[in-house]
């Protein structure tokens, strides 16, 4: 059946101005990490992707290697863009990463320029598309010099293979120097992408001051802790959650009972403030002044939905925070 995107899309998304570029993302973006590989139901990744967009979001994130297998996720979002959203490309955020394990040898891996180029030529051909909005390099290199790596970021936009460039994953430290040396060659970092949860908040040990100081935007990954920070898990592990899954990066063993006792405190928190748990999560991270958008995973179209409801309520008191707090502090 055609698609046609809702009239009302634009009505009720936030759109959040990405540092000091001219691109504004959704405040909710959505993540093709997992549910979108050759395992999973091609018509399930239609329905979320179709929901999405009629939900306001314009922003799609993959990596080369998403999947699994590897490259799949980039193949199923692929054929779905030519079926549904072509005709609304110049709508849509597309992303995509390199910089873990792609292929075998020495050049599948980390951030030459050789490995970035040929993995994003690979990326554009998965998806059919001439082009992507933003290219990441996926984590740092130790060994490769940085101004290799941003040297081909820079020579990726140039190449009109990426609009934008963006890191995920570098420090504080490294964050400045990848920022200053793109900015030398004419190229501004337009975006980190880091993980950033209630359980998992490294980055506001000076990361965030550094992508506000330089203009930065930032989107970060895992707000609900890869589903602990839902109700996913607090009757059990499902079978068809990620952490009851094969293939996946949540093992059943790191659903901790202590772990599970603060989210259900959390829980009754978010009861209070008319959330979901997922809300609630997605909410606190949103309400960092750095932070540009909230990339989620889903495995169904009520996910998304429940996702999206978070903007009903992005507010906390200091009761609230205080709270959350001492329940973080156990």
């Amino acid at each position: 059946m055609t698609y046609f995107p809702l009239q009302t899309r634009y009505d009720s998304m936030s759109y959040n101005r990405c540092g000091r570029s001219g691109i504004k993302l959704p405040a909710i973006s959505l993540g093709l990490w997992h549910n979108f590989g050759g395992v999973d139901v091609l018509e399930n990744c239609r329905a979320m992707l179709r929901r999405a967009f009629d939900l306001g979001i314009t922003h799609f994130d993959l990596a080369n290697n998403y999947g699994p297998p590897y490259g799949s996720a980039e193949e199923t979002f692929g054929q779905l863009f030519h079926q549904d959203f072509q005709s609304y490309r110049d709508e849509l955020i597309i992303s995509s990463k390199a910089g873990w394990d792609m292929w075998p040898g020495p050049y599948g891996d980390f951030g030459s320029r050789k490995y970035l180029v040929a993995s994003l030529d690979q990326s554009l051909k998965r998806m059919g598309l001439e082009y992507v909005d933003i290219f990441y390099h996926h984590r740092p290199d130790p060994e490769t010099p940085l101004e290799e790596t941003m040297g081909a970021l820079d020579n990726i936009v140039r190449s009109g293979k990426a609009l934008y460039v963006g890191i995920s994953m570098y420090p504080p430290d490294l964050t400045l120097q990848a920022a200053k040396i793109l900015r030398q060659m004419g190229t501004p970092c337009l975006i980190h992408q880091p993980n950033y949860s209630l359980f998992d908040r490294w980055v506001e040990g000076g990361l965030l001051d550094v992508l506000m100081e330089e203009g930065i935007g930032c989107i970060v990954f895992s707000p609900l802790d890869q589903g602990v920070l839902t109700n996913r898990y607090l009757k059990g592990i499902p079978k068809d959650s990620r952490a009851g899954k094969p293939d996946t990066y949540l093992e059943p063993e790191d659903i901790t009972k202590g772990k599970l006792t603060m989210v259900r405190q959390l829980n009754e928190l978010a009861q209070k403030r008319g959330q979901s748990m997922a809300q609630m999560a997605l909410a606190w991270v949103l309400r960092q002044p750095a932070v540009t958008s909230a990339l989620i995973g889903a495995s169904r179209v009520s996910q998304v939905e429940d996702s999206v409801a978070t903007l009903n309520r992005l507010d906390f008191s200091q009761a609230e925070l205080s709270s959350i707090e001492k329940i973080l502090a156990g």
